[in-house]
């Protein structure tokens, strides 16, 4: 079937997940509104990524990369190859996730032109419970984690959640949308890079949102967000050192950014609390504090181990 209308690039990143990015190249391709052609780059440069994306039954461009540009690096090549290659929409999408069906892309254009949206996301959904969000989402202090409650009450019958989105799974950008907020920002590697860019968006005035009809599966990474203050708050707490390493340094830099700084008291008091108070942990707080200075004075060099 070919594609009609505009045209639809899709951008996926990959990093020593071969058979993930199968599953996830199989629904992308097999889209009721068929995308016009699959850009993957490759992040380990291998082989056998190569032949899985060659293998397509629609157009496709691989491109290995020797060097790891981690998810920001990777996401900023792709989308440009796709603009250079005429994308009226670029369709981001990562290798551990994959869309909600065959129907995901066509519900997200009837969106984008319903609402005259520049960019729109489906909700990101547990792939093991697609009723949960994969990432609790947080509107003012109050945190979300089920499908449910992203309804709107004053309007339950919208399809649209104004001003918020995922970007980097499933997030579907018009190339007016990327030439006028930018790529993702090569520096952040991983974390925060999709907060940074949200940021952008945010402060573009261009109008955005996340489809409520339209859900892109990803694993649950609710687990890195610890309950403080009896779970009325949460905070950050990634697994391992190198995670938490980009996690507050990029931190540190977005918050530093126009549009970010409110969130700067907020942050002391609730990572304060939760290395201070609950964990009793003076050297992780030590940690949090240089990290994030780090961030703050732009120093992006990668941890060496």
């Amino acid at each position: 079937m070919t594609p009609s209308g505009p045209s639809v690039i899709a951008v996926v990143v990959t990093h020593n997940r071969a058979e993930l990015l199968a599953a996830s190249l199989a629904v992308v391709a097999g889209q009721s509104r068929p995308v016009d052609h699959v850009i993957v780059v490759d992040n380990a440069n291998q082989p056998r990524v190569r032949e899985i994306v060659e293998s397509q039954p629609v157009p496709t461009t691989y491109l290995g990369s020797k060097y790891n540009l981690g998810g920001a690096g990777g996401f900023a090549l792709g989308m440009l190859h796709a603009l250079a290659a005429g994308a009226d929409w670029l369709w981001l999408a990562d290798d551990d996730g994959r869309p909600d069906g065959p129907d995901v892309l066509a519900t997200l254009l009837a969106c984008a032109t319903r609402h005259g949206l520049s960019e729109v996301s489906p909700v990101v959904a547990d792939i093991g419970n697609p009723d949960v969000l994969a990432f609790p989402l947080r509107r003012g202090l109050v945190w979300r984690r089920r499908r449910s409650e992203l309804v709107q009450p004053d309007d339950p019958e919208s399809d649209l959640l104004p001003g918020i989105a995922s970007l980097f799974n499933g997030a579907l950008f018009s190339a007016d949308c990327i030439a006028a907020i930018g790529v993702p920002d090569l520096r952040l590697f991983i974390r925060g890079d999709e907060v940074e860019m949200h940021r952008r968006l945010a402060r573009s005035g261009l109008p955005f949102g996340t489809c409520l009809t339209a859900a892109y599966l990803h694993p649950n990474g609710a687990d890195e967000f610890k309950p403080i203050l009896g779970g009325r708050m949460h905070t950050q707490y990634p697994d391992n050192d190198t995670k938490r390493y980009f996690t507050y340094r990029n931190r540190g830099y977005v918050q530093s950014q126009p549009g970010q700084r409110k969130l700067i008291p907020q942050e002391w008091a609730r990572f304060g609390w939760f290395f201070l108070i609950q964990r009793r942990d003076i050297p992780g707080f030590r940690e949090w504090l240089r990290l994030r200075r780090l961030g703050r004075k732009e120093r992006f060099t990668r941890p060496t181990t």
